[in-house]
């Protein structure tokens, strides 16, 4: 299964702007993109993978372009995916992955 290559270049310039540093990984048939080891955004197929806080999870799920991950025919919890609609400009991408960034943070304060 590939991955955008475009989208992999677009995100790994907006990673660039952020202070954390990120780790890339194979992961799901794409590619993801990890913050001291645990998962942000990634890449399947054309669309990008999110991870989200719980307590968001009901209001990004209402966005336009915006459906649960379902990789394995059954929703996956706090993951969404993001059809290439909902991250055209750089402005959307970058929100994406601030709400990934937040998701990690989050778990590594667990």
């Amino acid at each position: 299964m590939a991955y955008s290559e475009e989208l992999a270049i677009r995100i790994s310039a907006a990673l660039k702007s952020f202070p954390e540093k990120f780790e890339e990984k194979k992961m799901f048939g794409g590619i993801a993109y990890l913050y001291k080891g645990k998962m942000t955004v990634g890449i399947v197929k054309d669309d990008l993978m999110v991870r989200i806080v719980n307590d968001k999870m009901d209001e990004e799920l209402k966005k336009e372009h915006v459906r649960p991950m379902d990789f394995t025919k059954r929703p996956l919890k706090e993951f969404v995916y993001v059809s290439p609609e909902g991250f055209k400009n750089e402005e959307a991408l970058h929100y994406w992955i601030e709400l990934g960034l937040e998701h990690a943070k989050g778990k590594l304060n667990d």
